[in-house]
């Protein structure tokens, strides 16, 4: 079993052609306050520039060829399940945690959840509160949080009547408890991220949600999740 880095946080990040948002996106992983972390960027074959993107970004920033920073060429899609454990495989952090590559992080989210762990030794996952985003030419850029997130005990409860209250977008969890628990389900499209979270709640690891907003939610025509939880913000 791979020696674990302590302190340190694997930032998983997955994607499949979402060039057009990839900047946002990684420019709010540089710019958190947590300093010991890695970017594992998991590309899923994508058919745009993603991966010039990528690579330009990590050539102006300073990360090209480092061990900060993890470029992953799917040589065939393999879907959102396949992409994001093969990043979580690749993890050495002894927190990892997962990012959206339509989405950004508010600067201070993996320091505050990697304290929340640390100051929670019985937790294994946590989930924060997010905020929902759309780019209009009239309005400008709108959030609104979300309100289908649930926190403390309510969480199990939820979970154990077949519900959801955790953002997979937003989680963080200890890298031992994923060697135990492995990664996401693909036989089941549209639910993984729920599986996956359930998962740690089957083998009796304790979860949580932090209600402060820490990540930022893009809503946009072509998300993946638009056609399974389209009512869920």
């Amino acid at each position: 079993m791979m020696q674990r880095e302590l302190g340190k946080v694997s930032v998983v990040l997955t994607n499949y052609n979402r060039a057009a948002y990839l900047i946002e996106c990684l420019n709010s992983l540089k710019r958190q306050t947590y300093a010991d972390m890695e970017i594992i960027f998991v590309d899923d074959a994508s058919t745009d520039r993603s991966v010039d993107v990528v690579q330009a970004w990590c050539e102006e920033n300073g990360l090209a060829g480092t061990d900060a920073f993890v470029l992953v060429r799917l040589p065939r899609n393999m879907g959102f399940a396949g992409a994001v454990t093969t990043g979580l495989f690749l993890a050495r952090g002894q927190y990892i945690a997962v990012q959206d590559a339509d989405d950004f992080s508010h600067p201070q989210r993996l320091e505050k959840q990697a304290a929340y762990l640390e100051s929670h030794p019985d937790l294994a996952l946590v989930g924060t509160s997010y905020a929902t985003f759309e780019d209009s030419e009239e309005v400008g850029r709108l959030y609104e949080q979300a309100k289908w997130l649930h926190y403390g005990e309510d969480i199990r409860k939820v979970y154990q009547s077949g519900g959801h209250c955790i953002c997979h977008g937003t989680i963080m969890f200890k890298g031992a408890a994923f060697d135990q628990i492995g990664g996401l389900s693909r036989r089941i499209t549209g639910a993984e991220d729920y599986e996956f979270i359930v998962k740690f709640l089957h083998s009796k690891y304790p979860i949580a949600n932090i209600p402060e907003i820490l990540y930022y939610y893009r809503l946009h025509e072509s998300q993946r999740s638009l056609a399974y939880y389209s009512n869920k913000e």
